[in-house]
């Protein structure tokens, strides 16, 4: 009796010395595996500019709270030597005068680094523009036009051609006062051997992810709905819908027709008898 006692109280202590080792093993794995997301996740690289109302606010007064900074040149060609340079922005803890020395350019040491990939890639950072650099002929040119916010820079290699893919937001949809990945997105293609860019985007919706069509340079693409008409797209209760833009032509095409998506929502809300 003795010796049974003696074993059931042995296995209840390893039983209780199991489970709590379990727990921390468990506690310890969610711990590092949120650690890691909120590590590598670009959501949270805050790439926001000012807005255009408070832009001109600061002019009135011939103020700026924001400067440009460049990253580390990015090797994107290697055969011509090309590279890209990411624009980014730094927020000044006080404004300065716009007629001012401008004395904020500065450079990360801990920038990405130059890529030999060959196929694909993508570089992460708060920008706001890129310059095409070629140090060969000592040449360079800037994409964007206008005031653009993006935070990823996506390079694609096919036999012919090298893309640079580019999801960015150039207006204070949200209404929050700050142009950034809250706000609708458009997708941006730089072609290299064409040398120029082409947008795509649907008003009112936002450039939620895409995918290249397989052996292709078309595209799958994910917009985003509004539905509330607030400015921002919520993934978690907004719908989306996907369309295929081909490269070639530059057009956006329905996947899904109308006669089938309209049978599909009779069909979810019971309608359709």
């Amino acid at each position: 009796m003795k010796i049974e006692k003696y074993n059931q109280k042995l296995l209840a202590i390893l039983g209780t010395v199991g489970v709590i080792f379990l727990t921390v093993a468990l506690v310890a794995f969610i711990s590092i595996t949120i650690m890691e997301h909120r590590r590598y996740n670009p959501e949270d690289i805050e790439t926001g500019i000012l807005s255009d109302e408070k832009i001109e606010k600061l002019q009135k007064e011939n103020k700026r709270e924001q400067v440009i900074s460049y990253k580390t040149p990015i090797l994107i060609d290697t055969l011509k030597s090309v590279y890209i340079i990411p624009v980014s922005h730094k927020t000044l803890n006080e404004k300065e005068d716009i007629t001012g020395l401008l004395n904020a350019f500065t450079s990360s040491e801990n920038d990405s680094k130059p890529s030999d990939n060959r196929y694909s890639g993508g570089f992460y950072g708060a920008y706001n523009n890129v310059i095409v650099y070629n140090p060969n002929g000592g040449k360079n040119k800037k994409l964007f036009e206008k005031r653009v916010n993006f935070n990823k820079i996506n390079t694609e290699y096919f036999d012919n051609e090298i893309l640079l893919l580019i999801q960015a937001s150039e207006k204070d949809t949200f209404k929050d006062g700050v142009i950034n990945l809250e706000d609708f997105k458009s997708l941006y293609i730089y072609s290299f051997s064409q040398n120029k860019m082409e947008k795509i985007g649907i008003d009112g919706m936002d450039v939620y992810d895409y995918k290249f069509v397989n052996n292709s340079k078309d595209l799958i693409i994910k917009f985003g709905v509004d539905k509330n008409k607030d400015g921002k797209f919520n993934e978690y209760n907004e719908p989306t819908l996907v369309k295929k833009y081909e490269f070639k032509s530059g057009k956006l095409i329905d996947i899904i027709s109308n006669k089938t998506n309209s049978e599909l929502q009779k069909m979810l809300e019971g309608t359709k008898k």
